[in-house]
């Protein structure tokens, strides 16, 4: 009997290759062709790196899904709502030479039809920027404002200091497409200076801490006075009034009251009644008999 041999030939190699290649186109087309996403708030700057056009002036605004290859297109993304951007602390010196440091936050945003601009001139996404021209530029800002004034006067007139420093930053940025919004600055004085301002302060509260005493002292002295003249004039309207009464009782005291007393006393017994009795002007004076004598003879 015969023995049955299989055998299946190349027949299974066509849906193997045709699998493979498949599989190659499709890995080859995704590695060709990305997919992004251009975020709201967002402005995508489309910029074609093939071509007879190709470079700086073939860029075209693009926003929502974007499908493009990396071979021969580059899409970069800029922000247009407020961006908020703090430095490192630099030093920049006074009118009179001295160094003061600035940390400087920075409020800003770019002008939309402004982006293509700003791609143009720097070819570079934001972060880039702001760690480069931006950052020059503040650093300009700041150095031209400083200059302007003495060490004394900066620290007296933060406010209008930083009002130039913005001016001069809005005056340089505006017309490329950075609009500042605010600028805030850590100020940090020299230490020679930061400690002869600490001794000014800590002399002028000494100061204010005196002269509050003193007047806490002419106050009460102004009460201690007021007090002693009161004191005063109570014992002088205490004299007055006594003296008065001396007066009057001594302008009462007629003959004829003093007779009419002496009568009172004689009339009560005891150590009320006069001894003496004097006539009128106290021209004589004459003893009178105890109480009683009479009536022991």
């Amino acid at each position: 009997m015969a023995e049955y041999q299989f055998n299946p030939g190349r027949s299974w190699l066509k849906p193997l290759l045709f699998l493979g290649l498949f599989l190659l186109v499709l890995v080859g087309g995704c590695s060709l062709i990305k997919v992004e996403r251009i975020d709201a708030g967002n402005v995508g700057i489309k910029v074609n790196l093939a071509g007879a056009s190709r470079g700086v002036d073939d860029i075209t605004y693009t926003t929502g899904w974007v499908f493009y290859s990396p071979l021969s297109t580059a899409v970069h993304e800029f922000p247009i709502y407020t961006q908020h951007k703090e430095y490192e602390e630099f030093e920049v010196q006074s009118k009179d030479g001295s160094s003061f440091g600035v940390a400087p936050s920075l409020n800003y945003y770019i002008q939309s039809d402004k982006v293509d601009d700003i791609f143009r001139q720097y070819r570079r996404p934001l972060p880039a920027i702001e760690d480069g021209f931006l950052k020059t530029a503040v650093y300009e800002a700041y150095r031209v404002a400083t200059n302007r004034y003495t060490a004394d006067s900066l620290i007296s007139n933060r406010g209008t200091y930083e009002a130039q420093v913005k001016a001069n930053l809005v005056s340089q940025l505006q017309t490329l497409g950075f609009i500042v919004q605010q600028i805030t600055t850590k100020l940090e004085p020299p230490a020679s200076l930061k400690a002869a301002i600490d001794a000014k302060n800590t002399a002028v509260q000494t100061g204010l801490q005196t002269e509050n005493r003193i007047r806490q002292a002419e106050a009460q002295a102004r009460i201690n006075i007021a007090e002693a003249e009161g004191r005063a004039k109570a014992i002088r309207i205490a004299a007055d009034a006594q003296a008065y009464a001396n007066e009057k009782q001594q302008q009462s005291l007629t003959p004829l009251l003093v007779q009419m007393r002496w009568i009172e006393a004689w009339e009560k017994g005891g150590s009320n009644v006069p001894t003496y009795s004097g006539g009128a002007g106290g021209q004589f004076l004459m003893q009178m008999p105890a109480p009683g004598a009479a009536g022991n003879k």
